[in-house]
């Protein structure tokens, strides 16, 4: 188990802020649970409340932690959050909640372009698209399956790329130059078919969301991703204000 030393040169705060989220990553304190008081945490530690404070609130703002007011402060089920945000990718938004990202590449191959994907991307139907379709996890947990389409003729050699664990966002701006701008995401709430459920580790039939999701760089779209997200893992949260 993670210590905190205080002759170390690392701060105080962050050793205990790492200290508690490998109490969570290992499991003793379960999603939901209520941790410690910040008096038993000082305690536990051998550091200030001041200390314990500053590492909670850093932990609050990661969203592995959520404060009850009035209640203390729990553990936040560590379930993908969808809702305003800035454009990023799968693999920032598993960083921002504190996970690690992963994935498995299931397909990937250059595929005639369907008129629904050609009309999104652009191009004309039949034209030749990158197709990728991925497992994506937090943490080795399955959370959703996405297949993404890409124009061939602007990414050339993409259907080689073994991206597995990798960002597709960092790969198409380190090796095309592509970054992206903008985005349009459509949900849908669905349910789980029986070729996908063993993928994501739940039963057939099991609650779902579709998302779709047409991002473009400043010059046109490049990237039609459609993904499968357990109903169970991923939400959506908007944020609703009078103009």
């Amino acid at each position: 188990m993670v210590t905190v030393d205080p002759n170390a040169p690392i701060p105080l705060y962050h050793q205990v802020e790492r200290a508690i989220r490998e109490r969570l990553r290992s499991g003793a304190w379960a999603p939901g649970t209520q941790i410690p008081t910040e008096d038993e945490l000082c305690e536990q530690f051998r550091v200030s409340r001041i200390t314990v404070r500053h590492a909670l609130r850093n932990l609050v703002a990661q969203g592995l932690l959520e404060r009850g007011r009035g209640r203390g402060t729990f553990v936040r089920d560590t379930t993908l959050t969808a809702g305003a945000r800035g454009l990023t990718s799968f693999t920032s938004e598993m960083q921002a909640l504190g996970l690690t990202a992963g994935g498995r590449t299931i397909e990937s191959g250059v595929v005639s372009a369907a008129e629904d994907v050609a009309t999104a991307l652009d191009v004309p139907t039949g034209s030749e698209v990158v197709m990728i379709r991925r497992l994506r996890t937090g943490d080795g947990v399955p959370i959703g399956v996405q297949t993404a389409y890409l124009p061939a003729a602007r990414f050339p050699g993409l259907e080689e790329q073994r991206l597995d664990d990798q960002s597709l966002y960092a790969v198409l701006r380190d090796r095309y130059g592509v970054t992206p701008s903008e985005a349009i995401e459509t949900f849908r709430i669905t349910h789980v078919e029986e070729a996908d459920a063993a993928l994501l580790e739940v039963p057939a039939g099991a609650c779902a969301f579709t998302v779709e999701r047409l991002t473009s760089d400043v010059h046109q779209p490049f990237e039609l991703v459609r993904s499968l997200m357990r109903g169970d893992r991923y939400r959506v949260r908007l944020v609703l204000r009078n103009p």
